[in-house]
């Protein structure tokens, strides 16, 4: 009995015997297939539809048009994604609808039909392929997370588990506390009071300029004043500043669920903790920030983020998980907003969401995240002010700030609380050799776009010659790429990157 072969020799007995298959007669198909068989270890009907078919020949050249997403659809998914906060492709892709619309109603993208389209109809797994050579450039070495410890028990508050919440209405949220002591612990800094909830994922940040029960319960007011929904529970760790009787009171008085969770047990507040890194370190960092000028510029830092997170940030929700053994299987509902789930509860007022949904449009995601990196660069420079002095520099204004989202991740990390030094740029530091002739080759370019570097090189050796050589190749490709570039944001913008960014329509 002969022995079965690898699928690529399966692979080429088909295409050197399918045509010989399809022209014999019954008897020698027959003894075709037999061979086949034997050797392929296929079954005879397989066999017969693999000869019929035959594979299609990949030594030819490539299709044309097999290039589904050019450079104006991906210069568009840059800017959404550096519009989104950087965020990843399976929450992206939720997010770019309601992005793309917000953006244009704004006045900060001008998509052409074709372009939108095929933006529209990326999978995040296509996004995270077409963003991973600027995701590599633009992200670098983040610190790890300092936990807070727990602290002591009080009995007097009933244990809720990560297990026990069950679905409940939008209103029930879990606290938690992120200290910003930088590399050292000692002394006062000042800590953010992070809720989050359960329902809806909606979370808000308010600093905390010292540890005390009173001012806590102060903050906790002036949060339930901007909440779409009312508190309806109030779930912390053990920590002595939520556990203390002024706390407790405080949500008897209110007719607040005041719950906590097991000593050293993060789990049960799973919600509260991965908000803690995705939302407070991300956008803050881990420098130490003491004093009231640093808790205002937290404030003012969080009155913007609350926004963008709450409205442009979608989520995960787990949907269900089982345990098969040791292997655990989660199903994950689609990502959305807070505001989106929100709008989509009916257990949510109807007067709530009518107000959410006047917020929405309202709000324009690029000012907003405009006003987030304003606001980082203020706290770098506070906490950096004792070895680092400030100098003065001109405001950014909104269309510069839009500008930067096409090459921010050139820079690679954006976010002033996360950048370690700033990088020098590298300037020219030879002569270009090409200036005399740039004014030709544009206009090559210009008039026959889909031209190759190659092929303009051979037009400008014809037209000057003895001056150019294959070394000005490079070059000139370069040079072609910037080119191409500028068309494709003339595409996505309707104007060259040169041109008024946020022209009236």
């Amino acid at each position: 009995m002969m022995r079965q072969v690898s699928m690529t020799t399966r692979n080429e007995l088909i295409r050197a015997i399918s045509a010989r298959y399809r022209q014999c007669d019954r008897a020698d198909k027959g003894r075709i297939l037999d061979e086949f068989m034997a050797v392929t270890g296929y079954s005879r009907k397989h066999a017969m539809r693999a000869l019929r078919q035959g594979l299609p020949d990949k030594t030819g050249a490539a299709r044309p048009g097999r290039r589904i997403y050019d450079d104006a659809v991906r210069e568009a998914l840059v800017v959404i994604w550096e519009a989104s906060d950087r965020i990843c492709g399976k929450r992206l892709k939720g997010l770019v609808p309601v992005l793309v619309g917000a953006m244009e109603r704004h006045g900060h993208l001008q998509l052409a039909p074709e372009v939108r389209a095929r933006l529209l109809g990326m999978s995040a797994a296509t996004i995270d392929r077409a963003l991973r050579t600027i995701k590599q450039q633009a992200t670098g070495d983040r610190p790890r997370r300092r936990s807070v410890p727990s602290l002591a028990v009080r009995r007097s508050v009933p244990v809720r588990t990560f297990a026990d919440w069950h679905d409940p209405p939008p209103g029930f949220m879990e606290a938690d506390l992120v200290a910003h002591s930088g590399p050292s612990a000692s002394g006062n800094f000042i800590q953010t009071l992070v809720l989050t909830d359960i329902a809806s994922g909606w979370t808000e940040c308010a600093p905390l300029l010292y540890r005390e029960q009173q001012l806590l319960t102060e903050v906790l007011s002036e949060i339930r004043k901007l909440l779409p929904f009312a508190l309806l529970g109030f779930d912390t760790d053990n920590d002595s500043v939520f556990m203390n009787e002024t706390v407790r009171d405080y949500c008897l008085d209110q007719a607040i669920v005041f719950t906590r969770s097991r000593p050293y047990r993060k789990n049960d507040q799973a919600f509260v903790e991965q908000k803690n890194g995705a939302i407070v370190r991300h956008a803050v960092g881990y420098r130490r920030f003491e004093g009231i000028p640093a808790a205002a510029a937290l404030a003012r830092l969080y009155a913007s983020l609350r926004l963008f997170v709450n409205f442009f940030q979608p989520s995960f929700k787990l949907a269900e998980k089982e345990r098969q053994g040791a292997m655990v299987r989660k199903r994950y509902h689609p990502p959305a907003t807070p505001c989106q789930r929100l709008l989509g509860d009916p257990r949510v007022p109807a007067e709530a969401k009518a107000h959410l949904q006047v917020v929405f449009l309202s709000l324009d995601p690029v000012q907003l995240l405009q006003q987030i990196r304003e606001g980082q660069a203020c706290l770098v420079a506070l906490a950096d002010a004792p070895v680092v002095p400030v100098s003065p520099s001109d405001p950014v204004t909104l269309d510069q700030f839009l500008r930067g989202l096409r090459t921010a991740w050139k820079e690679g990390e954006v976010r002033p609380t996360a950048r370690r030094k700033p990088q020098v740029p590298r300037g020219r530091r030879r002569p270009d050799p090409l200036v005399a002739v740039t004014a030709h080759l544009q206009d090559w370019f210009k008039a026959e776009p889909w031209r190759t570097g190659r092929e303009l090189l051979e037009k400008l050796q014809k037209t000057y010659p003895d001056q150019y050589s294959e070394r000005h190749l490079r070059t000139l490709q370069r040079r072609l790429k910037i080119w191409r570039r500028d068309a494709a944001w003339a595409m996505v913008f309707g104007s060259s990157e040169q041109g008024s960014v946020l022209a009236e329509p």
